[in-house]
C-alpha cells in the first residue's frame, strides 16, 4: 500500500495537473443587460435596474443618487461600476463613451440659418 501511495506521488511530481483557464466577462452583481444597456439609455438602465433590484449598495444616501440620476446619469453608472467591479474593462468601456458623449460626439450637428 505504501508503495503504491509513494509511485503515486512521484508519478503526480513528474506530471503535474494542467490548470484551465477560460476568458469570463467578470460581473459581480450588476447584470450583464444593465452594463450593455446603460451605454445607449442609462437613465431607463437604472430606472430598471432599480425597480428589479439588482443595484448594489452604493453607498450614497439621501437625495444624491436621485440627483445623479436626473442630471448625470453616465456619471452615477461609472460610480456603480467602480463600486461593484473596481476598474475593470466595463468601467473603462462606459468612461470612454460618458466623455465622449460629455465632449459633445454624440450632439446631432445644425446649421443656423442666417437671415
Amino acid at each position: 500500500m505504501f508503495v503504491v501511495t509513494a509511485v503515486g506521488a512521484a508519478l503526480q511530481n513528474l506530471f503535474p495537473q494542467q490548470e484551465s483557464f477560460a476568458l469570463v466577462l467578470v460581473t459581480h452583481r450588476l447584470p450583464l443587460w444593465f452594463l450593455v444597456f446603460a451605454l445607449f439609455l442609462p437613465r431607463v438602465a437604472l430606472v430598471v435596474a432599480w425597480l428589479e433590484g439588482v443595484l448594489p449598495p452604493f453607498h450614497l444616501h439621501g437625495w444624491i443618487p436621485l440627483i445623479a440620476a436626473v442630471v448625470l446619469p453616465r456619471a452615477l453608472v461609472l460610480y456603480l461600476i467602480y463600486v461593484d467591479q473596481g476598474t475593470s474593462l466595463w468601467f473603462l468601456i462606459h468612461l470612454v463613451v460618458a466623455v465622449l458623449v460629455w465632449a459633445g460626439v454624440g450632439r446631432k450637428y445644425r446649421k443656423q440659418r442666417w437671415s
